[in-house]
């Protein structure tokens, strides 16, 4: 175990991470996870357990408090009448069937092939943020059929090998196809739910060598109660934020923050 001049200092970066973590989770509709994920792996290194499966800890442990927070979210928006609930009900089975199949290909992979994965994607996430327009259109209707169940494993598949939620996608996804700003990212907080509980469910099957301690298959436990927490007293607040005020200068100041972590991520692979 680490001493305690090593622990103290994570576990306040880490309530301070999950407190930022609950409010960007209510305001843009992108997810903590997006956020929990470097910060587990930066602070899970520095106290020793850099071992070779390291990110599926990262990813089960953010996708464990994606459960609360998106739960929690997803409530708090349906208050406010703003939860595409049909669109939930639609695209639920095929969510959920591409986040199982996200654990199984996550558990064989090594955290390098992860790291490069979030990386790589997180660019993408974070240039779209930044230079996506709100007028972009790919279709007036959510897709059917065939597209929604392509699609829809898609968005589950992704989030879990990036450890996010659903908004990150989500949001993107149902503002091409017409859905308001503001009921995209209610509604992705659903989509959180269906992603994380099928994923956590079977991360916690996973067995871990060298997982950092009191971890329940991949999920670390202590950094899982630790980060909700907090982001359960800050989510409500980025809830109220996001009917209150534009959101659109602050995700072009977080696109530029995730390009630079997706950035960092993918230099730690090439070793540079």
């Amino acid at each position: 175990m680490p001493e305690l001049s090593v622990i103290l200092p994570m576990v306040a970066m880490l309530a301070a991470i999950g407190a930022i973590a609950g409010v960007i989770a209510g305001l843009l509709g992108v997810g903590g996870g997006i956020v929990l994920v470097p910060a587990f792996f930066y602070a899970f290194t520095v106290m020793g357990y850099a071992g070779p499966y390291l990110m599926q800890v990262c990813l089960a442990t953010s996708l464990a408090t994606i459960i609360v927070t998106s739960a929690r979210s997803v409530l708090s928006h349906h208050k406010k009448g703003a939860v595409e609930w049909p669109i939930l009900r639609g695209w639920a089975v095929f969510i959920s069937i591409g986040a199982v199949v996200g654990v199984i290909t996550a558990s064989s992979l090594k955290s390098a092939t992860l790291q490069a994965i979030f990386g790589i994607v997180g660019i993408f996430i974070g240039l779209y943020m930044a230079f996506g327009k709100s007028d972009w259109r790919l279709g007036t209707v959510m897709p059917q059929g065939a597209a929604r169940i392509g699609v829809g494993g898609i968005v589950g598949f992704l989030s879990v090998l990036m450890g996010i939620g659903g908004g990150s996608f989500g949001v993107p996804l149902m503002t091409l196809y017409g859905v308001p700003i503001h009921r995209a990212v209610a509604t992705a907080a659903g989509f959180g739910v269906l992603i994380a509980v099928p994923s956590v469910i079977g991360f916690m099957l996973i067995p871990i060598s060298g997982a950092p301690p009191f971890s329940l298959g991949a999920v670390n436990l202590p950094a899982f109660f630790l980060i909700i927490t907090m982001t359960l007293i800050t989510a409500p607040l980025g809830v109220k934020l996001a009917h209150a005020m534009d959101p659109k200068p602050l995700k072009r100041i977080f696109a530029v923050f995730i390009t630079l972590v997706a950035l960092n991520m993918l230099r730690k692979v090439l070793g540079w």
